[in-house]
């Protein structure tokens, strides 16, 4: 039986809603999308809740008006600002000598309660990148193997509890409820990456309109991930300071002059700033050596980040470029100049059923990315946001139960993806001790009534 998703990507220029059916053979069929510019949001984190809610409402009732669907519970993406990464090990005896699921299970919570998590930050993945059997590295996969020992290495990204308490507030403004949470960049590299690259080692950068987030894929896992607050917009910025004309119109040179490849001397008629009825000539040179010196300091700053990762040797596949702000001209061949003459690639989110035309650019890698997470993991094994732990082989069945995302006062169930009509929900208990509180007060009274 299909089931009905919602992705909901929120960026920092725009939101992005889509809704999919997703197949028993977990094949995906966009039937719905809708886009809002994004408000109530700066370098991808919100900051004015009510008017996110508001953007992701304008968003949502389009996907729906076009998908004719209804859905109560979304897949949500969050930027890496304020995201804190570390990595973590740990180590379980095996009683019976064979790696059962619950013994994978017990050494990724081992490596998690072995990691030092501040208190004010919540797990968003735990994804383990390398697993040991006894004295053999480098196991793909260890379920059913023999050993008596099994350790793991995890690479865990956390962000700021008060971060994840404004996304679920602005979204439920929206009137949906968040299932699940995933990282941008982590996101961009499902739409955008395939099996070779993942194996070689690639580093994926998602540069929009006011960040850039960057994880590097390393043997099938994220082994890195990192955040830079400059995308297109600065750009644009750049371009009003410089020519001295108001953001709207710098906007537009950039969308029509903008390229990293040539220069011409020829000048251009621009209003000015704070006086639109007066106009001056500026040479499109200048317009040209603004857009560059720009460009070239960020993706030097994301060249460091990669030096920084000490994975460097370990991206065969290179770097992989995806998001709006990889569409200016001439990108990549300053990006292989840049990035030491490896190898570099413009992506674009992969082809799927009822794809829209204007959902096949680069700037909707993430919101693809959110559908396809949606439809099967795409780890060996993963703990996500909901402490659960998703592996590659799982099957989504009738009877299983759901647990609640962690949050104070929260009433209303999280539901993972499982159709309507089957779905098992553990809600607290609170009721029952009151239930159980009154009854015992009934008994005392019962009991004095007699004695008396």
């Amino acid at each position: 039986m299909s089931r009905t998703v919602l992705a909901i990507d929120i960026g920092s220029t725009k939101i992005c809603a889509i809704i999919a059916e997703i197949a028993d053979d977990n094949s995906i069929a966009i039937t719905g999308a809708g886009t809002c510019k994004a408000q109530g949001l700066k370098k991808g984190s919100i900051t004015n809740i009510e008017l996110a809610s508001r953007s992701i409402k304008t968003a949502l009732n389009d996907a729906k008006r076009v998908s004719g669907s209804e859905v109560k519970t979304a897949i949500v993406s969050i930027s890496g600002a304020y995201t804190k990464s570390l990595n973590s090990s740990g180590i379980v005896n095996i009683q019976n000598k064979e790696v059962s699921f619950k013994e994978i299970e017990r050494v990724m919570q081992t490596s998690l309660y072995n990691a030092n998590i501040p208190n004010e930050y919540e797990i968003l993945h735990a994804l383990p990148y390398n697993f040991k059997a006894d004295d053999q590295d480098y196991i793909e996969d260890p379920l059913g193997m023999n050993a008596s020992r099994l350790e793991v290495d995890t690479h865990i990204i956390t962000t700021q509890k008060s971060n994840l308490n404004n996304l679920r507030k602005a979204v439920r403004g929206a009137g949906v409820e968040i299932e699940n949470i995933v990282l941008t960049g982590y996101a961009s590299s499902i739409a955008t990456l395939n099996d070779d690259e993942k194996e070689l080692g690639v580093a994926v950068i998602d540069m929009g309109g006011n960040t850039s987030n960057i994880i590097i894929h390393s043997g099938n896992s994220i082994r890195y991930n990192d955040f830079l607050g400059v995308g297109s917009n600065h750009v644009t910025s750049d371009l009003s300071m410089a020519l001295h004309t108001p953001l709207n119109i710098a906007d537009s040179v950039k969308f029509n002059y903008g390229s990293l490849l040539s220069h011409s001397n020829d000048l251009i008629e621009l209003p000015i700033i704070g006086d639109e009825n007066t106009t001056h000539e500026v040479s499109l040179e200048v317009v040209h050596n603004v857009i560059y010196a720009r460009v070239e300091e960020t993706l030097m700053i994301l060249a460091q980040f990669i030096e920084n990762s000490g994975l460097k040797d370990k991206i065969g596949a290179g770097v992989v470029l995806t998001g709006g702000f990889s569409q200016m001209e001439g990108i990549r061949e300053l990006a292989v100049a840049t990035f030491g003459s490896v190898p570099v690639r413009l992506a674009k989110p992969k082809e799927m059923n009822g794809l829209f035309d204007n959902l096949r650019s680069p700037e909707y890698s993430s919101a693809i990315g959110l559908v396809m997470y949606a439809a099967s993991p795409y780890t060996q094994y993963e703990i996500d946001v909901n402490k659960r732990v998703r592996h590659s082989n799982e099957v989504l069945s009738e009877h299983t139960s759901i647990n609640l995302i962690d949050e104070p006062e929260m009433t209303t169930p999280i539901l993972n993806n499982i159709d309507k009509k089957e779905r098992i929900i553990a809600f607290p208990l609170k009721k029952e001790k009151k239930e159980d509180e009154a009854g015992m007060f009934n008994k005392f009274w019962s009991w004095a009534t007699q004695l008396f």
